[in-house]
């Protein structure tokens, strides 16, 4: 029961972040819902089945989990939101340079991680 309850609280915790980090540019959600299923799977059938039937994660985490891909349509949103949502910091803003350095750096780092799975099984 313990177990179960520790799985629940770190999917539902994955999930939260997911969901945070559609609209904050260097968290990323595919990662986080998909971490979410899987601490589902170990510890809600319920929440598991409901991720799965989700009208915008369903399709996603099904093709990662069946064949190991990321959509060339998911691909183009992550990458299209990532730097829409970091230029006007990036550019703009008066941050230190050592830290749009190391933003651009982490972008371009999940950038690669996405391009380089397959977009298709």
């Amino acid at each position: 029961m313990v177990k179960q309850t520790l799985w629940l609280f770190f999917g539902l915790l994955s999930l939260m972040l997911g969901i945070v980090g559609v609209v904050l540019p260097l968290l990323p959600t595919t990662p986080f819902v998909l971490l979410a299923a899987f601490c589902f799977s170990k510890g809600s059938t319920r929440l598991h089945t409901w991720l799965l039937e989700h009208r915008l994660f369903g399709q996603l985490i099904a093709d990662w989990q069946q064949y190991g891909v990321i959509s060339f349509r998911a691909k183009l949103i992550a990458t299209f939101s990532m730097v829409a949502m970091i230029s006007y910091p990036l550019f703009y803003l008066p941050f230190a340079l050592w830290l749009k350095i190391a933003v651009s750096i982490v972008m371009l780092l999940v950038l690669l991680f996405i391009w380089t799975r397959p977009s298709s099984h």
